[in-house]
């Protein structure tokens, strides 16, 4: 009886019929092409009709979806996996206080703590839960001062980019009267004697560096540098913990492809001062004491690290202290006087301590293979922490002695799972053109390869981003059901340096969805699975992976999620930061990239009577990052072309965006309604 319930409620979903969409066709000659679309008028967000729209798709993706016989099971136990006490970043340690950011088991929202002493009680600093009845007000920890007595915070609304920053008095527990408006505030930072902060944010012109003064009025601010940079580029500053030195990194495009240093001497007021400038190369700073240390690939596709005397920037001064290697250096940073490094060798970490000078002292033992993203600490401090996670080990926070090598663990989230169930490995196979791509596979021991496994497939391969083994909820809870998790590291990515990432960008771009498909192909081949039972997933960027995948072999899938997705790559760069993202992609207006972003375009390669996949799109009217009227137009064209009778359904929150920051329970039950679709969807 049980399974013909459950066959009967497949078959009721089966039958459900998504609303009709009206199609108001606006053809287009780009470049001698005809492009016709028929959903143009999606576009308009705000528009009555669109409106109407959207509140017929979420009733019925609602409705559909709350038919699915395992959903309130998945609810519970995903409430299980997530309600516990997690936390969000390694603490922020001044003069003795450790700031926190903490959620409890109960709370839908981090809370920012300060701890005196490293063995002091928790109190509460900053506590967002209470300032929105429905909990989607979040918080960010943006600065501390040197002092440890005022803190810069962010809140945002729902998962949009921009946030307001505050100023709060530790001692007092009080804001000041300083609040800067809501913006997309890339950092902030306080000046050591808390006279004023320095902040860079986006304008229509381009990035800025603001000086507010505290006790001013914000609206008066100043900008202080920056004038000469452009909407296509980004910026971060910060102080160094001497307060000596202001330095500020420019970004040119999403990936960062160029980067300009500059640094202010804040002790006599001199100039705003470049360090690096006319060279395309990233460079990643830190500073320490009076010297600033640079990660680049500059004549090193891998990366290596500079050091510059800042009293005599110039670059015929500037010395190697870590030499390039084979493997790509991640990420490093300074702390108890020396230099951490991270590696990622064969897309997973490893960590080594450097004297100043580049001589090497000890590697860091991490226990397993897995991720780590950076060590922070402070120069004059011995104290440093990391964050480690795996695909199948949640995450744990370590406390770390620079000049000795002893570490302990500081925090640990502690799921109701046992890790040591979860077998996770790493496979290597043959894209299209024969390039050999990693991939990391994880799930319950003791699986059968016979084509009859779940399987999730995710990826990104972009913006030089590297997709490393790290736990996610939605892993950890996938593999938890009895799903395998499959994640490969397209060209694209960062994995394996610049010249795996120019691989997979612009006019190769289609090397990305060949290295997905043909992980797909792996897995089947493999018996892991068949097309039957294999899912594949993705948002943004993975967004755009996934709608090419489905577009361009939907044969090879039976289910797709794509999140907050890039499917209009015709027109997307004329909406919200998109331009941020041209350096990337290319741009249509561009003959010559019009040819080969035209040739993917999910978007435009949608065919009537083609059999696609079931789909579920996720967007939201709070994403202030990829417009989500890529998201409604891919539905409604999707809805009126599959002829496979397998649902296509979106799923628009009013308060859901890029950056997150959805109250716990509505993650769990977004998390529960992708499940849920996957479960349905794969017969499980």
């Amino acid at each position: 009886m049980r399974l013909l319930s459950l066959l009967l409620g497949y078959s009721v979903l089966a039958c459900a019929q998504p609303p009709t969409t009206k199609t108001v066709p606006v053809t287009e000659s780009l470049h001698g092409v005809k492009i016709t679309d028929p959903y143009r008028w999606l576009e308009d967000q705000n528009s009555p009709a669109t409106r109407a729209w959207i509140d017929g798709q979420m009733r019925y993706t609602e409705a559909t979806l709350g038919k699915v016989p395992e959903r309130d099971r998945l609810l519970h136990r995903l409430g299980e996996l997530l309600k516990v006490d997690a936390m969000n970043n390694p603490p922020v340690v001044r003069n003795g206080r450790y700031f926190i950011e903490k959620r409890r088991a109960a709370e839908n929202q981090y809370v920012l703590y300060v701890r005196q002493g490293a063995a002091g009680p928790d109190a509460v600093l900053v506590d967002p839960n209470p300032l929105s009845a429905d909990h989607t007000t979040s918080l960010e920890l943006m600065d501390v001062s040197r002092d440890g007595k005022l803190v810069a915070y962010g809140l945002r609304q729902g998962g949009q980019d921009e946030t307001k920053i505050a100023f709060r008095n530790v001692d007092t527990r009080q804001d000041l009267a300083d609040a800067l408006p809501a913006a997309l505030h890339f950092s902030v930072s306080i000046k050591p004697d808390r006279s004023g902060a320095y902040y860079i944010k986006r304008t229509e012109k381009g990035p800025r560096l603001y000086y507010h003064a505290m006790g001013s009025d914000p609206a008066h601010d100043r900008v202080v540098f920056g004038e000469q940079f452009g909407p296509t580029q980004l910026g971060e500053c910060d102080i160094s913990s001497n307060g000596r030195w202001l330095f500020c990194q420019i970004l040119t495009g999403s990936a960062a492809d160029k980067v300009e240093v500059y640094v202010q001497d804040l002790t006599s007021g001199g100039p705003m001062t470049a360090v690096v400038t006319g060279l395309d190369a990233r460079f990643q700073p830190d500073v320490a004491g009076d010297r600033m240390y640079l990660l680049t690939n500059w004549k090193a596709p891998n990366g290596r690290i500079l050091s510059v005397d800042l009293t005599h920037p110039a670059r015929d001064n500037w010395k190697e202290v870590v030499a390039e290697r084979k493997s790509v250096l991640s990420n490093f940073s300074v702390a108890g006087g020396k230099l951490a490094a991270i590696w990622l060798e064969d897309v997973h970490s490893h960590v080594e301590i450097f004297e100043p000078d580049g001589k090497p002292l000890r590697e860091v033992k991490l226990p397993s293979l897995g991720v780590v993203d950076s060590v922070n600490g402070r120069w004059e401090s011995d104290e440093a922490f990391y964050n480690f996670s795996s695909i199948g080990q949640p995450r744990t926070v370590y406390r770390y002695s620079m000049s000795s090598g002893s570490q302990s663990v500081w925090f640990q989230q502690k799921a109701p799972f046992d890790p040591a169930s979860i077998d996770v490995k790493q496979v290597w196979y043959n894209s299209k053109d024969g390039t050999r791509v990693p991939m990391f596979i994880a799930n319950r021991k003791g699986i059968k390869l016979d084509g009859s496994n779940p399987v999730l497939l995710t990826g990104y391969g972009g913006f030089n981003v590297a997709e490393t083994p790290s736990a996610s909820n939605f892993s950890l809870a996938w593999i938890d059901r009895g799903g395998v998790y499959a994640l490969a590291n397209l060209r694209g990515g960062g994995e394996f340096g610049e010249a795996w990432h120019t691989a997979g960008m612009l006019e190769k771009k289609q090397n990305v969805f060949d290295d997905f498909i043909a992980a797909a192909e792996y897995l089947i081949k493999q018996g892991y699975t068949r097309p039957e039972r294999l899912a594949i997933r993705g948002g943004s960027n993975g967004g755009l992976l996934v709608g090419a995948a489905l577009t361009q072999r939907p044969e090879l899938f039976r289910a797709v999620i794509c999140n907050f997705p890039l499917l209009d790559m015709v027109r997307y760069d004329q909406f919200k930061v998109a331009k941020f993202w041209v350096p990337e992609y290319g741009t249509a207006q561009n003959p010559d990239q019009f040819k080969f972003i035209y040739k993917y375009s999910p978007y435009q390669h949608v065919e009537k009577g083609t059999k696609y996949p079931a789909v579920l799109l996720v967007s939201g009217d709070f994403d202030t990052r990829v417009d989500p009227l890529h998201a409604r137009k891919m539905a409604a064209l999707l809805q009126a072309s599959s002829a496979s009778g397998r649902p296509v359904l979106l799923r628009y929150d009013t308060k859901s965006g890029h950056s997150g920051g959805l109250p716990l329970d509505r993650q769990i039950e977004d998390l529960s309604d992708e499940m849920a679709f996957l479960v349905w969807q794969l017969g499980m």
